[in-house]
């Protein structure tokens, strides 16, 4: 089932010494790839393994791919893989990865869910990727430590799981679990994880085989700073913008914008049109309904509660600013977005 083989070159850097490595296993990976993965973040988290092995002239990790029936699952950008295996009651395996993407928030394979809940139970390191973190909480495997998913599904992840310990860290590696938002972050975890295990010289050797200048800890942002992702480099104007998306459900008056911005309101018009082409105001509801475009995309919240969670005072209003904006209503955006559910799920 593996896919990993050791390489014939030698060993391109100093590692842990033959008679060590020897005596010690190889760690066994598998991939559990979900339909509609990102074929970025699972690359991005298999890659770094190999690596290592060729790095070192000896096999380390070996790892499986596996999916539900065994058959080929194809991502999100429709591109099929072959797996190994389908999952299995007498498969052991060292840490598993779920691999997961478009649809995870609504989706459920109760015997994914069971057979990871088997793994944990004899010790197996459980972690995923992008949005695979909803399925590890479906499982009940992430009560008493820290997660994390990407920034986009972070807020209606948050509302499905409010017990959980969600953080907008670029990923997690809490005990016998890890989690990571996805994308390129997937390479600075199990870069991490391989400078645990190996040394910090050997990560550093495999970050430089992806052209990859620094690895990143679980503690740099997900996403763009505000000053990259709006071009815009006026403290002020990102002072107050950073206000508005930290008070997305009880939104501020204009005015206390301002005033902790140390600006008049007129300044704070001027400074969003000259710099952004609307209104103070305009910014703010584009920002809350984006973000009820996702609660409603992600989560099975009601209207009026994705409403109540965005900051608007009624259902009514709420449906008439984002009919405006989208052209559609909330209903229509909730009605093309419908529960998925695997066969094991309903069987």
């Amino acid at each position: 089932m593996s896919r990993a083989t050791p390489p014939s070159q030698k060993a391109a850097l100093s590692a842990p010494s033959r008679e060590a490595s020897d005596q010690r296993p190889p760690q066994r990976f598998a991939f559990v790839l979900v339909p509609d993965f990102s074929i970025l973040a699972f690359t991005s988290a298999l890659e770094p393994l190999r690596a290592a092995n060729r790095l070192t002239g000896q096999t380390f990790y070996t790892w499986a791919l596996l999916s539900g029936d065994g058959a080929p699952v194809h991502s999100s950008s429709q591109v099929g893989i072959m797996v190994d295996a389908a999952l299995a009651d007498d498969q052991r395996f060292d840490t598993v990865i779920v691999c997961a993407g478009l649809g995870a928030e609504t989706a459920r394979d109760l015997r994914l869910e069971g057979w990871l809940r088997r793994l944990a139970r004899q010790g197996c390191r459980i972690g995923s990727v992008s949005t695979g973190t909803y399925i590890l909480a479906r499982a009940g495997l992430l009560q008493d430590v820290r997660c994390t998913i990407h920034w986009e599904s972070l807020p209606a992840f948050e509302e499905a799981f409010p017990d959980l310990e969600a953080t907008a860290e670029l990923f997690e590696i809490d005990g016998l679990r890890m989690t990571c938002s996805g994308g390129t972050a997937s390479l600075d975890m199990m870069l991490s994880v391989i400078g645990l295990d190996l040394g910090r010289e050997l990560a550093t050797k495999a970050a430089e085989q992806f052209i990859h200048e620094r690895i990143r800890s679980r503690e740099d942002k997900q996403r763009m700073a505000l000053r990259a992702r709006l071009a815009v480099s006026h403290p002020k104007l990102l002072a107050v913008i950073a206000i508005m998306e930290e008070h997305i459900e009880d939104p501020l008056p204009r005015t206390d914008l301002a005033r902790m911005a140390g600006l008049s309101t007129r300044q704070l018009e001027r400074l969003f049109r000259r710099y952004l082409g609307k209104t103070p105001t305009r910014h703010y509801l584009e920002l809350r309904l984006d973000r009820a475009r996702l609660l409603l995309a992600q989560t099975s919240m009601s209207v009026l509660e994705v409403a109540t969670a965005c900051g608007f005072v009624s259902a009514s209003h709420f449906s008439k600013c984002y009919r405006e904006f989208y052209n559609r209503s909330p209903r229509d955006d909730r009605a093309a977005t419908p529960m998925r559910a695997t066969p094991a799920a309903i069987a």
